[in-house]
């Protein structure tokens, strides 16, 4: 790209035809020299509906104030967030996904109609950074993405918690395991401040693979919500979107096949949330770089899970950083050869440049261990069997059993497998299926922590199996298979399950398989009939749109 193009956007306004367009962007505070500048937009999820974001107007301010210091003339504008934690287990979390597509398209809304000559955007809660990123690839304009930052963990009787120790405590209160006041304690507790959820869930995954990625500073996807190095993120950001303008470098320079196997590999090391494949595929459908199921696959198979990060682990993000972040778990990766250490990054150095500045994982620390890790291989598994003929996805990290056999629990929703489980309706050895909550189905793919967590709640985590064409939270573990493709909705085979059939989850032959016939199978699809859905607005839309999970659920 020339150096010069991406300021050839915002100079359409010194024309003399264009007085009045300058008259309104007067109004702004810009002044005659400002327009000879770039003007970049700061995208911003500042909002107070979550914690993940509730600080993110002053991170937004400092950006500004970084890309106004580097010669920018910048403009915060801000789009929507949805708390995932707070509409989990509700009707509303239908509208989590479907929110990564609105703030994706309000971005490239504003920054096209702005003819912004570069983009910072900050991202908290966990659809926040991939919208931000598809934004980013579909404009392709110098940009920096900047996260929000980590929660500090909470406390308890001397204890860490966090939001899935919530959502764990609603079942050990059901089991009789905790009183009343016990949880109310853990709920008044758990989410001291702000910042996104503690462990390595969807939103410190998403920001640790876009670090590797190449997308975001060294170091930012890792520094806490609540600190100054964060603040320093936000004004370096804004340094550094100019510098990519000057140079004229943009996401697709950055975002190549290589640097979203290096995001894969930092996401199967750090043991990150099932999400990321979701949102990676989507991302790289933005920027034209083909990616599927099958190079996840490929890239688990040669990186070992070795870090002991919840939801499976001890510790969470805040105690990374403590110890050097995701930079220095990069360095080990890169020193191991399981990086591609020549991949361009918004610095404008590589990869191996910003390392060789970082020093290694403190000594002594306990969080990162390749000599030990918790798994030899990645743990983001693809399963495939005549009940996921296009793929389904299981998390198997910190389980001891790989496999179970059992009847069909089958729900058509999230709230009726809740009830049984809460009602002691579901046994050992059973698998739950909950279905027609898919992309389309739902529509739009409601996470289910709040079921998973009931089930470890009450004891039954690696007692139960539970598969759906839905998705989990990045908090969720347990013996779970979630992004079922094809879906129930246009008739996928998990739409034909019966209530006892057998079903087999294995995650070391890596199969999803239902013990009936392909005959058998003929003959209930010809009886099938899919269910009505009388849906208006964003819902509607979405659902005529969206892609199956295997694609990453995108609607362009």
């Amino acid at each position: 790209m020339n150096k010069n193009t991406s300021k050839i956007r915002s100079s359409v306004f010194n024309d003399i035809n264009r007085a009045p367009n300058r008259a309104m962007i007067r109004a702004t505070g810009v002044k005659d020299e400002d327009f000879n500048k770039p003007f970049v937009g700061i995208a911003s999820t500042w909002s107070e509906v979550t914690p993940c974001n509730m600080h993110i107007d002053e991170l937004a301010r400092e950006a500004k104030k970084g890309a106004l210091d580097a010669g920018g003339t910048p403009f915060i504008f801000n789009t929507i967030t949805v708390s995932d934690g707070i509409s989990m287990g509700t009707e509303g979390m239908r509208f989590s996904l479907p929110s990564r597509e609105v703030i994706a398209d309000s971005i490239e809304t504003v920054v096209g109609a702005q003819s912004y000559d570069g983009v910072v955007a900050i991202g908290g809660c966990d659809k926040n950074m991939p919208g931000c990123m598809i934004a980013i690839g579909r404009l392709n304009l110098p940009a920096v993405f900047v996260y929000g930052g980590t929660i500090r963990p909470g406390h308890v009787d001397g204890k860490d918690i966090d939001i899935v120790s919530a959502f764990e405590a609603v079942g050990k209160y059901n089991n009789g395991d905790i009183d009343r006041d016990e949880l109310h304690k853990i709920e008044c507790h758990a989410c001291p401040g702000a910042g996104s959820c503690g462990g390595m869930y969807t939103a410190n995954t998403m920001a640790s693979a876009i670090e590797a990625m190449g997308m975001s500073l060294p170091g930012s996807s890792s520094n806490p919500a609540e600190t100054e190095e964060k603040l320093a993120d936000c004004i370096k950001a804004g340094n550094a979107v100019m510098k990519l303008v000057n140079k004229g470098i943009t996401p697709k320079d950055i975002m190549t096949k290589k640097a979203f196997e290096n995001a894969i590999t930092v996401v199967m090391a750090l043991g990150g949330s099932t999400n990321a494949v979701l949102h990676l595929l989507a991302i790289a459908h933005t920027v034209d770089v083909e990616l599927n199921l099958d190079d996840f696959e490929r890239i688990r198979k040669k990186v070992p899970h070795i870090a002991d990060l919840k939801p499976s682990g001890r510790y969470v993000m805040e105690n990374l950083s403590e110890i050097g972040g995701v930079p220095a778990v990069m360095k080990l990766l890169l020193d191991k050869g399981l990086l591609h250490g020549e991949c361009l990054t918004v610095t404008g150095n590589t990869i191996e440049q910003n390392l060789s500045e970082i020093q290694p994982l403190k000594e002594g620390q306990e969080i990162i261990s390749f000599d030990n890790p918790k798994r030899e291989t990645g743990p983001l598994v693809i399963l495939k069997g005549n009940l996921a003929p296009e793929g389904a996805l299981a998390k198997m990290s910190g389980l001891k059993i790989k496999q179970i056999t059992g009847p069909a629990r089958v729900f058509d929703s999230e709230t009726d497998a809740t009830n049984a489980v809460l009602n002691n309706e579901i046994n050992p050895g059973d698998v739950i299926v909950i279905r027609y909550v898919g992309p389309k189905g739902g529509p739009g793919m409601a996470e289910m922590l709040s079921i998973t967590a009931i089930v470890v709640g009450k004891g039954l985590g690696e007692k139960v199996g539970l598969i759906t064409d839905g998705r989990f939270s990045g908090g969720t573990h347990g013996l779970v298979v979630g992004h079922i493709s094809p879906e129930a909705q246009v008739g996928g085979p998990i739409a034909l399950i019966k209530e006892g059939d057998m079903i087999t989850i294995d995650s070391e032959l890596q199969e999803l398989a239902v013990d009936v016939s392909p005959e058998e199978f003929h003959k209930r699809l010809k009886d099938w009939i899919p269910p009505k859905q009388n849906l208006r607005g964003i819902l509607a839309k979405y659902a005529r749109s969206v892609s199956s999970a295997s694609k990453g659920a995108i609607t362009d």
